[in-house]
């Protein structure tokens, strides 16, 4: 048996990978350890149009199982987790415009301006956007929380998720961050998913009101390489 391990603070990380373990949904490497956290290793494979298909509508099943609350934690998970190196704050709040503005774009907002890294013109069309977010209605989805396509593994037996920043959420942002650098057969995953779970009108045109998250994320991590694309993606939110 051959594992994975990683070293560092990694309790949100564990509680993550057992509560996305949801049946019929993606598979997750099995926690073999906590301290450190120690993984099974997944097999490599290659991504093909039918293992994305079936990658969305497991996707479509992860997120219906649901969350507690937008913001919520993973059972037994800190509410002080992390995405990358980043700090990220998981803290229940009733609605999801609420949160997302107050914990997913303004913190990171202030974090790159306290660094320099945005400027007082930028910083205000990033805080107007904040000021415009809105989705449909829907319960709080299960979200893996970071999932770029680095995050999805491609093995023999389909696509497998590792590394989540798991919280309760809004089902559009897993999808926008997937598509934001890239994925094998996105198209089929995206239809797919829509198939198994209707998405509500309108969701293109949200994606970059979804995708302000991690580009931010990667402002406040990498610096000012990420702040064209992020002050992009503010001025495309809808009003």
């Amino acid at each position: 048996m051959r594992g994975f391990v990683k070293e560092g603070d990694t309790a949100a990380e564990v509680a993550g990978l057992r509560w996305l373990a949801v049946p019929g949904g993606p598979p997750l490497p099995e926690v073999l350890g906590e301290d450190p956290l120690v993984t099974r290793m997944i097999p490599a494979g290659r991504p093909t149009r039918a293992a994305a298909e079936e990658f969305g509508r497991r996707l479509a099943v992860l997120h219906a199982a649901g969350a507690d609350a937008f913001g919520a934690p993973p059972p037994g998970g800190p509410a002080d987790a992390l995405i990358g190196r980043a700090p990220m704050r998981n803290d229940p709040a009733p609605s999801w415009p609420e949160w997302y503005a107050r914990d997913r774009v303004l913190p990171y907002v202030r974090a790159a301006r306290d660094a320099g890294t945005l400027d007082a013109a930028e910083v205000a069309v990033l805080e107007r956007a904040a000021a415009r977010v809105a989705a449909p209605t829907e319960p709080p989805a299960r979200l893996h929380g970071d999932l770029w396509s680095g995050n999805v593994l491609w093995a023999p037996d389909g696509a497998w998720l590792i590394d989540p920043a798991a919280h309760g959420g809004h089902r559009e942002t897993d999808l926008a961050m997937l598509a934001l650098f890239g994925c094998p057969h996105l198209d089929r995953v995206l239809a797919a998913y829509d198939e198994a779970a209707p998405l509500a009108e309108g969701w293109q045109a949200r994606v970059p009101t979804h995708q302000l998250f991690p580009l931010l994320v990667h402002v406040v991590l990498f610096g000012r390489s990420y702040t064209v694309q992020a002050v992009a993606a503010a001025r495309a939110v809808p009003s």
